[in-house]
């Protein structure tokens, strides 16, 4: 019977301490922040975008022809000179219709010469009549009618002069159509995509289609990012900007804004911007289509008092009267930072600068470099007695 009283009450120590160890207590003597320190450096402001490379000039080389390919002189990567043959289209309907073009120009050629010659005749019919006349050998309607015959002549010749120009204009259309059966690089650049095979063929009725994309200078590419309407009106042309790409994770590539253009884009009810990059790429560690996260740097300060975020965020257990005394002598633009004498919290009214990823510029005076404030205490720190206690069970 003893050992059973015994072991009761020793069990019902230990509820009793674990009890002791879980509750919270009436007062809590335990400070509910962190320490940090008033830092002096440089900061930066920067606006965040996702974008996508692409060469600064492209070219997409198309066809103004119909016809299969024939033959094709460049392919993926290939570096071409401007004027230089890339593809060819078969030919031989163009160079028909050349040929029947010549022949109708020849034709036409004839019957102006033809018609030339009746100028000629029914002119010197004309002169021999009208000399009739004077002599009182013909009547006057003879004359006439040779008059009219000649005028006649002269317009039919006027027609078939107009004819010749037609088929000759004709022919330099079917030349041109034949030329175009030759593609040439518009431009000196590398070949990024080629888009048709040989024996494929291409209809340029409706619309001309892309055989070719050309880059001129893969050595210098452009970013471009869609930066949100609430963050445009930071964005400055000749900012410097700094991004990422998912093929070099660790590798910090730099641009600087070249444009901020006007069209808005709207995507799923947001408003956002284009704004243009310039990137150089001399090693060519960059390739057209990449995805970039872009930081565009909007603002910087060297050598300022820095604080962390977290600092501007905390609120001592303090009542509410007093907290809405010390908010009260607040002016637009500054916030509260708690600095810490001892163990003594004193509030101080700060004005704010640059707001940082991790850090916010702050001014003050009295404030210095390595003066001790508070911060909103880690969680671990505040359940580090409460882990003790569920320790027990």
């Amino acid at each position: 019977m003893a050992k059973l009283i015994t072991g009761i009450l020793l069990l019902a120590a230990l509820i009793g301490g674990g009890w002791y160890l879980l509750r919270e207590p009436d007062t809590d003597q335990t400070p509910t922040y962190s320490q940090a320190q008033v830092r002096r450096g440089d900061i930066s402001d920067v606006v965040s975008a996702t974008g996508t490379l692409s060469p600064i000039n492209t070219v997409l080389v198309g066809s103004q022809v119909s016809g299969t390919i024939q033959h094709l002189y460049a392919d993926f990567n290939d570096q071409v000179k401007q004027g230089q043959v890339i593809a060819q289209i078969d030919p031989a309907i163009f160079t028909a219709k050349r040929a029947e073009a010549q022949a109708n120009l020849k034709s036409a050629e004839a019957a102006r010469d033809k018609a030339w010659i009746d100028v000629l005749d029914t002119k010197r019919e004309y002169d021999r009549q009208t000399g009739l006349l004077k002599k009182k050998l013909v009547a006057e309607s003879v004359v006439d009618a040779a008059r009219f015959a000649s005028q006649a002549a002269k317009v039919e010749h006027q027609v078939k002069v107009a004819s010749v120009a037609q088929t000759s204009a004709a022919l330099e259309r079917e030349q041109v159509n034949l030329d175009y059966t030759t593609i040439r690089a518009p431009i000196d650049g590398v070949v990024i995509s080629r888009d048709v095979d040989v024996g494929q063929t291409v209809a340029a009725s409706l619309q001309a289609p892309t055989l070719f994309t050309i880059a001129n200078d893969l050595t210098r590419m452009q970013v471009e990012a869609d930066v949100d309407e609430a963050f445009i009106g930071q964005v400055q042309e000749g900012q410097p900007v700094s991004f990422t790409v998912f093929a070099y994770p660790r590798r910090h590539f730099s641009g600087s804004v070249a444009q901020v253009r006007l069209q808005p884009k709207v995507e799923a009810g947001v408003v956002k911007y284009n704004c243009i990059i310039h990137v150089d790429n001399t090693d060519l560690a960059l390739k057209p289509g990449m995805t970039a996260t872009v930081s565009i740097e909007v603002a910087h300060r060297d050598k300022v008092l820095t604080v962390p975020n977290a600092a501007l965020r905390y609120v001592p257990s303090w009542p509410q009267e007093e907290l809405e005394q010390v908010r009260a002598g607040l002016k637009p633009g500054q916030s509260i930072l708690w600095r810490l004498d001892g163990d003594t919290l004193t509030p101080l009214s700060v004005a704010t600068g640059i707001i940082g990823e991790k850090v916010t510029e702050v001014s003050a005076p009295g404030l210095s470099d390595g003066s001790t404030i508070a911060v909103p205490q880690k969680r671990e720190d505040a359940e580090r007695k409460r882990r003790f206690g569920l320790s027990l069970f």
